[in-house]
């Protein structure tokens, strides 16, 4: 199994990482690792894979799977622990206790992991253009008891720069916020028609928020076919990696890469 660890330095016992596609039991085109129940694939290689991962890991509980609807709604574990599967309807979850593993599923949309200066709180967003736009990241934020200048943020690979052509109602949905967000749309030539930097975007959402340490975002989904899903690039037919944020009561191993 190959994971990617975040790029980050939080608190002792903080653990983040994204998985790649690799290490698990799913058919095509959901090969390998796919984490997602609802995408079509197997029921019994996606709980086959998510029993690996845990393994893997030596997760401390089950992940705390979310219903993403592309939405700014934030859960936390007090309000789902009593379900199964994917439970809780939102896009964002947020804790302040020790075992509690946060964990979002993406294909070319963003990843966001949060964590305050103490290592007490912990958050994970999903963010797609509407998502983002909306205030997903804000609405995590709020959640939080520290002050947004004392958290730190890494921002999981996505669809890049150079790859992600929106029309202009989505460059007026978040100009309409934040006018400089103008700096993350690049023309194509097409009237009309732009590439858009979604971890730029979020870097400004974050900062505008009073963010200050905010990392990661460099790695495109779409340009990987060996490491990563891609909704975009594989016809909307593929699996789901997860980024995952948890933390141990006492330190523990970090995300290797075996």
């Amino acid at each position: 199994m190959e994971i990617i660890e975040a790029d980050w330095t939080p608190p002792p016992g903080v653990h983040a990482c994204v998985t790649t596609r690799c290490g698990g039991v799913s058919q095509p085109p959901f090969d390998h690792l796919n984490l997602a129940t609802h995408v079509g694939d197997d029921p019994e290689a996606v709980a086959e894979n998510r029993a690996r991962l845990r393994a893997s890991l030596a997760l401390p509980s089950e992940p705390l799977w979310l219903n993403q609807v592309h939405g700014v709604t934030v859960t936390d574990e007090r309000s789902a622990t009593s379900c199964s599967g994917e439970c809780a309807t939102a896009d964002a979850a947020y804790t302040d206790q020790p075992g509690v593993v946060l964990a979002v599923l993406t294909a070319d949309c963003l990843s966001v992991v949060f964590v305050s200066a103490d290592g007490r709180e912990l958050a994970a967003a999903h963010a797609g253009w509407r998502g983002l736009a909306a205030g997903v990241l804000e609405s995590t934020l709020a959640r939080f008891k520290a002050l947004p200048e004392s958290i730190q943020a890494w921002i999981g690979p996505s669809i890049g720069p150079e790859q992600f052509e929106v029309g202009e109602e989505v460059r007026s949905a978040f100009m309409a916020v934040l006018p400089e967000a103008q700096t993350a749309f690049a023309p194509t030539g097409e009237a009309g028609k732009y590439l858009a930097d979604l971890p730029a975007l979020a870097r400004q959402r974050l900062m505008r928020a009073g963010v200050k340490r905010i990392s990661g975002g460099d790695l495109c989904t779409v340009r990987s076919p060996d490491l990563f899903y891609s909704y975009r690039r594989d016809g909307g037919r593929t699996g789901r990696m997860a980024t995952l944020i948890w933390r141990h009561a006492q330190s523990a191993p970090t995300c290797d890469i075996e």
